[in-house]
């Protein structure tokens, strides 16, 4: 029999939503047809989504932030060809191979402070070594996380995951605590029971897109110093370019982590990868001598199709200025989306950095809208923000999402290869659908009727 990928894509085309439900998580197409996303996308390009009528699709969500350099880049994808013409040996283990050798050089000439890195699969696993190797590097057993954190859903990423929704039912995690964001006098009653090995952050929360007050980040790297506690910055979503800087935490003077996570955008969005950047001496306490050279592994890490999409991604990124645009696209987002906060009484804010940005609702004044909000609020706190995602997919064909349960928030997380043009379409569809919910009457309070039922029914 002779495999044609072609021929099984489509025998099974049509069959995506009935297997699903069928083998795979069966809420996923439940969930897409109630918030009216079941669409059959057929072809993904740049920042586009097209769908099997022809209908093109602004992706808004980039796979969670995975498409920093778009849908299928030309350039990453004959790096891919490239990698496996070339009939490399690959996971051999005992070998050094030379394009993760190449990957390893170039990230590091871009994070000042970090020597060393390790290649795994993904975010969460990246954030596994980030946690056991600040543990065993300092002897101590505690992390401290930030409420609201994402930080990944397996054990250990879990136990310093903030969302309680994501916790539930998985119970007793590891030893770790959970402090407010910018609370310093919470980080340092922790740190004074003299067991904290670090605390891990993201430089801006992708749940609800939250960043620290000025100066915190700063602040809290000084006192981790002075107790001897490592500072762990997540930048699996904010890191490669999505804020304007290579790294967020480049914001903000003076912050020199001890450990940086990165995956997503890393992958070029074809291979998964993670990587985990540490400092010379953390890396030699966890590799201490040769008996210990797997102490830490993962058979995929370092493979040579996910190193290749890494080396072509960051050519990417300087060869089209990439990062630099991700900052005038957000300064965009943010000149044209904060005027219309004074139009809309239900706009409640703009915030983010780059092209990592959140838009919050709230509670509005007159009485007429203020008693949909209330009924939407008390079915299920959230709702509005859902129902702003809706109409903007529908009508505007705008890929977007909630930027964590329980949050009247969208998150926006672009390709950095948007242009103008993209951002005027969104603030057009965006207008629409504000003017269509300050009319406190129309589809959008329809469709908050269906979500309250829903809301209801899963309760």
């Amino acid at each position: 029999m002779t495999f044609d990928l072609g021929e099984t894509y489509e025998a099974y085309a049509d069959r995506g939503f009935e297997l699903h439900a069928k083998h795979l998580n069966p809420q996923l197409p439940r969930v897409l047809r109630t918030i009216g996303m079941d669409r059959k996308y057929v072809r993904a390009e740049g920042p586009y989504l097209y769908d099997d009528k022809g209908d093109r699709y602004l992706d808004f969500l980039s796979g969670f932030g995975t498409y920093g350099v778009g849908r299928h880049h030309p350039v990453v994808r004959k790096a891919m060809r490239d990698v496996i013409a070339l009939d490399l040996p690959d996971i051999v283990h005992f070998h050094t191979p030379p394009l993760a050798a190449a990957l390893a050089d170039r990230l590091l000439a871009r994070a000042p402070g970090m020597d060393r890195v390790y290649f795994c699969n993904s975010g969460t696993e990246a954030v596994e070594a980030a946690l056991k190797f600040a543990r065993f590097a300092t002897g101590r057993r505690r992390i401290v996380y930030i409420d609201h954190a994402f930080h990944g859903l397996t054990t250990g990423a879990l136990s310093v995951n903030g969302a309680a929704e994501f916790r539930k039912g998985f119970e007793p995690l590891l030893p770790d605590v959970g402090i407010k964001l910018g609370d310093l006098d919470a980080l340092a009653r922790e740190l004074k029971r003299g067991d904290v090995a670090a605390l891990i952050i993201e430089p801006i929360l992708g749940k609800g897109v939250l960043a620290p007050p000025p100066g915190w980040l700063a602040a809290a790297q000084k006192l981790l110093r002075e107790h001897g506690a490592l500072l762990i910055a997540d930048e699996v979503q904010t890191g490669m370019g999505r804020t304007g800087r290579f790294f967020a935490y480049q914001w903000e003077d003076g912050v020199e982590p001890d450990i940086v996570t990165i995956a997503k955008a890393l992958s070029g969005g074809y291979v998964p990868i993670g990587a985990t950047l540490t400092r010379d001496w953390v890396f030699k306490k966890v590799y201490s001598t040769m008996d210990r050279v797997l102490v830490h592994d993962c058979t995929f890490g370092g493979n040579n199709q996910a190193m290749a999409a890494g080396l072509a991604t960051l050519a990417v990124l300087d060869d089209e200025d990439l990062i630099g645009n991700s900052a005038r696209m957000g300064d965009a987002f943010t000149a044209a989306l904060t005027p219309l906060i004074d139009k809309y009484e239900l706009f409640a804010e703009v915030r983010g950095r780059g092209l990592m940005i959140g838009l919050e609702f709230g509670k509005p004044r007159s009485l007429k809208l203020r008693a949909g909000w209330t009924a939407l609020q008390a079915a299920r706190h959230g709702l509005f923000a859902q129902m702003v995602v809706v109409p903007l997919f529908q009508r505007h064909r705008v890929l977007t999402q909630v930027a964590g349960d329980h949050m009247d928030v969208i998150k926006l997380l672009p390709p950095y290869v948007i242009g103008q043009e993209d951002v005027d379409h969104f603030v057009a569809g965006f207008v629409d659908v504000m003017d269509d919910a300050h009319k406190g009457t129309g589809l959008m309070w329809d469709f908050g009727r269906t979500l309250i039922k829903q809301a209801m029914t899963n309760r």
